[in-house]
């Protein structure tokens, strides 16, 4: 394979019931086996299911402490929400990350929640129940779409210029902005967007990411936006092959097998950049376990991985 075919494996642990020492445990475990060359967090304020008042570690400040605690992954948020954080202090934020981690950021980023035409009223209230409390306005899908493509603008020109600057959006206006010290890596962090809106954010995703994570459900569905996704690179003028493409699959303990066919048929779609997460409880060691039962075979059934 070519570097830019090489299949590349990471490990996310959403933070939803899980405690600063279970996250660590796994991230360090996981920085040790080399298998895994990325890790991720989740990006929501309250759990998405049970007691709203479940524990659920904000995932920036979760992250700044896990770059220091480890060596060797890259690491970042999958996805972060737009809709959180003002994407200047967002900018900032994972500058600090990347210096603290020594390069090692990818910088992970999408929509966020908002209103969604046709979407069910659970849906909806998943969103409600997390934007409410913490006094984030839900905003229709458009305008949180338009957000986004600021977002990416803004924060690259943070991570790069040196001189102050003024940015006027619709969305967001910026005056003598600033980002010092920048971010270790040149010309900045790998921008990584998630999300697969095929009119509106997969042209975001054309227009601004290194990568590109699809929260499709099946291999048939990668194929479909990616080939959409490409149609946008086309339209811009932009190489497809310069977005690495990546999926991200929830792993059961007592069915591995499922697990690796899944990974097989979404490496054949074009998947390169896959991230596994494993659903509790996990075993004793959940990393060497995936690297064992999962990733292993995966790649000793890839032809030149």
């Amino acid at each position: 394979m070519s570097d830019r075919e090489r299949v590349s494996f990471g490990i996310k642990t959403s933070q939803m019931g899980l405690s600063y020492d279970d996250i660590l445990r796994v991230w360090r475990e996981a920085d040790t086996i080399p298998v895994f060359e990325h890790a991720w967090l989740w990006d929501h304020m309250v759990p998405l299911r049970g007691p709203v008042t479940g524990a659920a570690l904000e995932a920036w400040t979760l992250l700044a402490a896990l770059a220091a605690q480890t060596e060797r992954l890259r690491l970042g948020v999958m996805v972060t929400s737009n809709r959180l954080r003002p994407p200047a202090v967002l900018a900032k934020m994972a500058a600090t990350v990347d210096v603290i981690s020594g390069g090692r950021l990818d910088f992970g980023i999408g929509v966020g929640g908002c209103q969604i035409p046709g979407a069910d009223d659970a849906l909806m209230q998943i969103v409600r129940r997390e934007f409410d409390a913490y006094g984030v306005p839900v905003v229709p899908a458009a305008e949180a779409i338009r957000a986004l493509a600021e977002a990416c603008t803004l924060i690259r020109r943070m991570w790069t210029e040196d001189d102050l600057f003024d940015f006027e959006g619709r969305c967001y206006q910026l005056h003598g902005a600033v980002c010092e010290p920048k971010p270790v890596q040149r010309p900045h962090p790998p921008i990584l967007i998630g999300g697969v809106g095929e009119k509106k954010t997969l042209r975001v995703v054309a227009e601004h990411a290194d990568l590109w994570n699809c929260p499709a459900r099946t291999a048939e569905d990668f194929r479909h936006y990616s080939s959409v996704l490409d149609e946008h690179c086309a339209a811009i003028g932009r190489d497809p092959q310069q977005i690495t493409r990546s999926m991200q699959i929830l792993v059961r303990g007592d069915d591995p097998a499922a697990s690796r066919g899944l990974l097989l048929q979404l490496i054949d779609a074009g998947a390169t950049h896959l991230i596994l997460a494993p659903i509790p409880p996990w075993p004793a060691s959940p990393g060497r376990w995936l690297a064992d039962e999962v990733i292993e075979p995966v790649l000793a059934a890839v032809p030149g991985s």
